[in-house]
């Protein structure tokens, strides 16, 4: 039985989910860093060196994957304490909203949504055995429905359909579970990073500042280290006034 509280960071070989992982490490926590690649995932646990980080493979997409992961985790720690759900991708780039297809939503709705489903489901019974469970989805404004509403704003002018569309699915999930989950004492919230520089967003047509994957960890990172009477179901972002407007 590990005495560290024990995360899982599923896509934390690079970007803001590496960096989720490698300060929750210096906090001390054992994590799990989940990755489709195997090079890549081992790579990205042997830059982190002198932590407790172990790669586990990991695709959210695929339902056998999630389950030995799971497995793998209690077989190996006996515990899980937190866990993120960083994986996400941006199916669309430079297509206008008229064009975007159904199967470019479905390939976003199938890691954004649906993996988050899949990996939350297969990690609750080890979550319910936790005194302090915490559940952390990362979402986007560009899934606030409340933010998309300005239809001459930003965030609508992105024309981001399969990928908003699919946020503001997860920030329902999320909503759903924090309500679900609440009698078992697993807290259930979501995360927005702001805009940084990865890989998911590298097309972005807005001004992306200097804001770096260290600073895009800080608000997930916040989540996934609360007490055991800290809150659920609340939408936290870089600002502290998000949470009364991001939803």
């Amino acid at each position: 039985m590990n005495s560290n509280e024990v995360a899982l960071v599923t896509g934390g070989n690079k970007g803001i989910g590496h960096e989720i992982v490698r300060q929750l490490a210096t906090r001390g926590f054992t994590v799990y860093l989940g990755a489709r690649n195997p090079a890549l995932g081992l790579a990205a646990a042997e830059e982190l060196a002198g932590s407790d980080v172990r790669f586990v493979q990991l695709d959210v997409t695929d339902v056998a994957s999630v389950q030995a992961a799971v497995e793998h985790i209690e077989a190996d720690s006996g515990r899980l304490d937190v866990l993120i759900n960083n994986a996400g991708i941006v199916s669309e780039w430079g297509t206008k909203v008229p064009d975007i297809t159904a199967a470019q939503v479905r390939t976003a709705y199938d890691v954004n949504v649906f993996g988050v489903i899949t990996t939350t489901q297969a990690g609750i019974p080890l979550l319910r055995q936790s005194p302090n469970a915490r559940i952390v989805n990362m979402s986007s404004g560009l899934g606030s429905v409340n933010l998309l509403s300005d239809l001459d704003g930003r965030l609508n002018t992105q024309g981001l359909l399969a990928y908003s569309s699919s946020k503001a699915a997860l920030n329902a999930l999320t909503l759903l579970y924090a309500g679900a989950l609440r009698p078992d004492g697993i807290k259930v919230n979501a995360a927005t990073p702001g805009l940084v520089p990865t890989d998911l967003n590298t097309e972005a047509t807005v001004d992306r500042g200097q804001r770096t994957p260290a600073d895009g960890a800080v608000v997930p990172v916040l989540l996934a280290t609360i007490p055991a009477d800290g809150p659920t179901g609340v939408f936290r972002g870089p600002s502290a006034l998000d949470e009364v407007a991001l939803w």
